[in-house]
């Protein structure tokens, strides 16, 4: 049987999908249902997500957005 590939996933797609539980107040679960993903692993994102808004909002920064994030990784490699 041949290995499984291990799905990889953006970082604005992750911002946006730990968006859908920040924003709207449903549960990591449901959100991870509607995606099709794991919900352990949206939970980690969730968590990531409001600690980098939390840290922008303590130095007085406005939190980037999911594109410009993403635009700031790639140009980081």
């Amino acid at each position: 049987m041949p290995p499984r590939k291990r799905r990889s996933y953006t970082a604005e797609y992750k911002v946006e999908a730990a968006h859908r539980v920040i924003d709207s107040g449903r549960t990591i679960t449901e959100v991870a249902r509607e995606l099709g993903i794991d919900a352990g692993m949206l939970s980690v994102w969730v968590k990531d997500e409001r600690r980098r808004i939390t840290a922008a909002e303590v130095h007085g920064d406005k939190p980037l957005e999911a594109a410009e994030r993403a635009e700031l990784q790639r140009l980081r490699r």
